[in-house]
């Protein structure tokens, strides 16, 4: 069984192998490198397979080439040992198949140069666990190395120890501005790590792909996990992309501007073929207006006239003709902008929210808002209850003024007078007596007249 991405076998208790999760170790399996994709294709003549074998160290970052001499057949991810310095080291298989020979004429490496190094065996379990103590040994030797130049007071910076799986060889990967004497350091080195020394400077760059990070996109370095050869990169790569010059943000782990600058600048100088040569200023009637950027994603010129702090986006078939009318002697009455829109819409709101919608804060407030107003509207009015009961009370309390109650089943209340009904039809509707001593034997004082008078009084 092969990882998904990169076909490293797991299990079968390789170092280094894939882990359950499904992501690769950092044992030199990454997502970033190259799948051989003719590994499982035939070949009409198996002898013209290639024989040499990419082979990396240091979980990737360093990585040689090899010649397969024995009959076996390797596949990504295998742990083999190879010839070293005096003894043996063990590596893991990076590349294999044809395109080996790719990375071979990329690398300027002869195929049949007969001093390349061969591979012995297939890693066997005693040579794991020697290389394994070996490289138990780094960090503690790191520690050491520094204290040691520092005392020496060399300027010089240790990055990283490379123990050979045998333990017969050291190689010191080191950054310094200049020349450094080693002949003491060599001296020291040897007598207390008991290794063969080998002092090997590299550039800052180098430094920062063998220590890793985290770059500011949020992804592994990329001089870490697959990039090999570093290409110069300048400020005019930013300036074509039309980028802010902030070293702050230009500048990656290393100090030195970020390699992505370089991944887009052919797109961008693509891009800006169409745009005029020689356009920095027009001449117009208002004055000679200056160029501010070039928008490469619109096919946009802004300009800027003298005295106005306002930008006009121009197209670029407009700059070429003012610059023609220019070239004739002629100025530009008018710059003829274009209108951009803004790229805010307004927010709508919906009576109907789906179960997979959105629901906006403005919205949530306004409910808020007036569910707040409804609860204040509820404590106004039971407060003016409140009032208006207590001045009602004491007039209550009085025996005129109560309000009668049905003694017998019958009801001592006036009925209004209806038109086209008999006298003795109960009306619909009733009316509550006002003012006055309600009439309990008949004929009280403060009775309302019927506003009928063809209508006869209740009798009592």
């Amino acid at each position: 069984m092969g990882c998904g991405s990169c076909g490293t076998a797991t299990g079968g208790g390789k170092p280094g192998g894939c882990k359950s999760n499904g992501g690769c170790s950092t044992g030199g399996c990454n997502r970033m490198n190259v799948h051989d994709w003719l590994m499982n294709l035939p070949f009409s003549d198996p002898e013209s397979n290639c024989k040499v074998i990419e082979i990396s160290f240091k979980q990737g970052s360093r990585k040689e080439f090899f010649r397969n001499t024995t009959l076996q057949f390797f596949e990504k991810g295998d742990y083999v040992s190879v010839e070293g310095v005096g003894g043996f080291d063990v590596g893991e298989v990076s590349l294999t198949g044809e395109l080996v020979r790719l990375q071979l004429k990329k690398k300027g490496v002869d195929e049949q140069n007969p001093e390349m190094k061969k591979i012995l065996r297939r890693a066997s379990e005693r040579d794991i666990e020697t290389f394994k103590i070996s490289k138990g040994r780094e960090k503690e030797i790191l520690a050491r190395s520094r204290a040691i130049a520092k005392q020496l007071n060399l300027q010089m910076k240790l990055s990283e120890v490379e123990i050979q799986a045998d333990g017969k060889k050291g190689t010191f990967f080191y950054t310094a501005d200049d020349r450094v004497d080693f002949r003491e350091l060599i001296k020291i080195y040897a007598g207390d790590f008991k290794v063969k020394v080998e002092m090997r400077q590299i550039g800052i760059r180098q430094e920062a792909a063998k220590v890793g990070g985290i770059g500011s996109c949020g992804r592994e370095l990329c001089c870490s996990t697959w990039l090999n050869d570093f290409k110069s990169v300048n400020t005019t790569a930013a300036r074509y992309q039309n980028l802010s010059i902030n070293q702050t943000k230009l500048s990656g782990q290393c100090g030195r501007l970020k390699c992505c600058l370089n991944y887009e600048l052919d797109t961008y100088l693509d891009a800006l073929q169409h745009f005029p040569d020689y356009a920095d200023s027009l001449e117009t009637v208002m004055g000679t207006a200056q160029l501010v950027k070039k928008d490469i994603f619109k096919n946009l010129m802004w300009y800027a006239l003298p005295n106005n702090t306002k930008h006009y986006p121009l197209t670029i078939q407009r700059v070429k003709e003012i610059k023609r009318m220019n070239q004739q002697g002629q100025k530009a009455e008018e710059l003829q902008a274009v209108e951009i829109s803004g790229n805010k819409q307004k927010e709508t709101e919906t009576a109907f929210v789906e179960l997979v919608g959105q629901i906006s804060l403005r919205t949530l407030e306004k409910n808020d808002r007036r569910r707040r107003d409804q609860q204040r509207n509820q404590q106004r009015q039971q407060q003016e209850g409140r009032n208006g009961g207590q001045q009602k009370g004491p007039r209550q309390q009085g025996g005129q003024g109560q309000r009668p109650q049905a003694q017998g089943g019958q009801q001592n209340q006036n009925r209004p007078p209806q038109q086209g009904n008999q006298a003795g039809q109960r009306p619909q509707q009733k009316q509550r007596p006002q003012g006055g001593q309600p009439n309990r034997s008949g004929g009280g004082q403060g009775q309302k007249p019927p506003q009928n008078p063809n209508q006869q009084p209740p009798k009592p």
